[in-house]
């Protein structure tokens, strides 16, 4: 049975120079197994925090934030062994080769396939002959196809990605999009994206845009666009305090 992550009128703020700043409030949103979303918006509005708040690595500062699976209803802190991570900077360990770099969630959970498996996933991200090269010894398409395979590789129900390819150039970023759908897809994972790529927002199933402290859901990338163009003069000041903060 499929699960899902509930929102409910869920606020985040934080301090910053003895001020209170408001990323969002009364937010409500549903992320279920299974789906892709893509969450856009300008840069300080809180993206990246909304992401931390949904995989449970972050609290809100008032609201609900639930994990429902099998009908049964518990705070987040139960989705944090349910979850993988991607990030822009990809975090792969440089003193492990990319085969142990895959391997070494398995491994925590005390899996002696961790090997096997961290082989099958290097061939599904293409990179079988590359399974004893170090980090440094790998090109950032590469390292994020290793970063990718890593949150895949104990098949977890959600994968959240924080500017995945932002570090890519156009053809890297088209590859490393192509295929994180593609693995999520194939797992039946969740896959929720942070992203400033239109191209590859407009490839998620949901695309939502987070602006003055509001989500709203898009039919398309196109609406997204329009949206922020308009709204845009309006975020300047906000930019510079939460950027001060260092809030994406």
């Amino acid at each position: 049975m499929s699960c899902s992550i509930e929102l409910n009128s869920v606020s985040q703020s934080f301090e910053n120079n003895a001020s209170t700043i408001t990323l969002f409030e009364n937010l409500d949103l549903s992320i279920n197994q299974g789906q892709s979303y893509a969450i856009t918006g300008p840069s300080g509005a809180g993206k990246s925090s909304l992401l931390m708040l949904l995989s449970g690595l972050e609290k809100p500062s008032s609201g609900q934030a639930n994990f429902i699976s099998d009908n049964q209803i518990s705070t987040l802190d139960n989705l944090r062994s349910e979850i993988g991570f991607i990030f822009q900077q990809f975090h792969l360990l440089p003193e492990l080769t990319a085969l142990h770099n895959i391997a070494l969630p398995l491994k925590l959970r005390g899996d002696k396939h961790a090997n096997k498996k961290a082989e099958h996933w290097l061939e599904k991200v293409g990179l079988s002959d590359r399974s004893n090269h170090k980090p440094s010894q790998l090109s950032g398409g590469e390292q994020q196809r290793v970063a990718i395979a890593r949150a895949l590789v104990f098949s977890p129900k959600f994968i959240f990605a924080d500017e995945p390819t932002g570090n890519l150039d156009q053809y890297n970023a088209n590859e490393i999009s192509d295929i994180l759908f593609a693995c999520c897809q194939e797992n039946n994972a969740g896959l929720i994206i942070v992203t400033h790529n239109n191209a590859l927002a407009s490839m998620a199933q949901n695309i939502y845009s987070l602006a003055d402290g509001k989500l709203t859901k898009a039919s398309s990338i196109n609406s997204v666009e329009k949206k922020q163009t308009k709204q845009g003069s309006n975020h300047v000041a906000q930019d510079f305090a939460i950027n001060d903060g260092q809030v994406a």
